[in-house]
């Protein structure tokens, strides 16, 4: 019986891990230099994380509303008993029970999924309980694993885990701007009018988002090896995609989707894997 449970438990993790593959070539590229210890539990993250966002940017022709408070339910329900019939939540309750994450990181992410359902512009309030919801305390349930309870270095890197969240989570709103607006009538920045967005407007963005990236880079460096160079993979494809964003016009980047290809994915974990070899993160 207990090889059967094992075997249950497997498949789940698998099921994660596909989900990862799948929907981002960019983070399951990062997650596959993880030490092996990290990857199914990052993975388990990703997929929890995933699919809530599925609800409210994909399910348009459902009750979104109930789907979620159904998926936040039985999230609890599965950390509470240890077991879930759906394979992405027995995955991530495997994690949140053996890494202490709780209500204080998973309730935020839930409460901005819910605010994608009620909110289509954002003032500043919003806007940052927002980003920490749905991007910070992403990272930092992953910062839970990397650091394997030590709760003392938790608190001391938590800042920085949340400027790379929030930077990540920033760059994401500038290259979706056009299907954010156009697809879900959302516009993340706070007193942004899409159809005025210019080149004054993309700047300060841009100035905000160079502040986080500085901060977070602080912490990577202070990462366990076996994480650092992941999340420094990250950090790079990233910050290429950043680059690039800076070098089109502001209308480009209103109209459309500004991406790094995958051929490019590949070169920059090439690249990143000798830095971190040699020290030079």
């Amino acid at each position: 019986m207990e090889h059967m449970l094992s075997l249950y438990q497997e498949v789940c993790r698998e099921c994660a891990s596909l989900i990862t593959r799948r929907y981002s070539t960019s983070f399951s590229l990062g997650i596959r230099v993880f030490d092996k210890a990290l990857r199914a539990p990052i993975y388990g993250i990703y997929g929890f994380v995933r699919f809530a966002d599925e609800i409210v940017d994909t399910f348009h022709s459902k009750d979104k509303a109930t789907l979620l408070a159904r998926f936040r339910n039985d999230t609890y329900l599965a950390i509470e008993e240890g077991i879930s019939l759906n394979p992405v939540l027995q995955a991530f309750q495997e994690v949140a029970n053996e890494y202490n994450i709780g209500r204080d990181l998973i309730d935020p992410f839930l409460d901005s999924m819910a605010m994608d359902l009620e909110f289509s512009t954002y003032h500043d309030d919003l806007y940052e309980t927002y980003i920490y919801g749905s991007a910070e305390v992403v990272g930092l349930m992953c910062l839970k694993v990397f650091l394997k309870g030590n709760e003392a270095e938790y608190e001391r890197l938590r800042p920085m885990a949340c400027a790379l969240g929030s930077a990540f989570q920033k760059i994401n709103f500038l290259r979706d701007i056009k299907s954010d607006y156009e697809e879900r009538g959302r516009v993340y920045f706070p007193g942004v009018d899409y159809n005025k967005f210019d080149q004054a407007t993309k700047l300060e963005i841009e100035a905000d988002i160079k502040k986080d990236f500085d901060y977070a880079y602080e912490g990577i460096k202070q990462l366990p090896v076996t994480a650092r160079l992941g999340v420094y993979l990250a950090y790079v494809y990233y910050t290429k995609l950043f680059q690039k964003i800076k070098r089109s016009p502001a209308r480009q980047v209103a109209q459309e989707r500004i991406r790094v290809n995958d051929g490019r994915k590949v070169y920059l974990l090439a690249t990143s894997a000798v830095r971190a070899r040699f020290g030079m993160l």
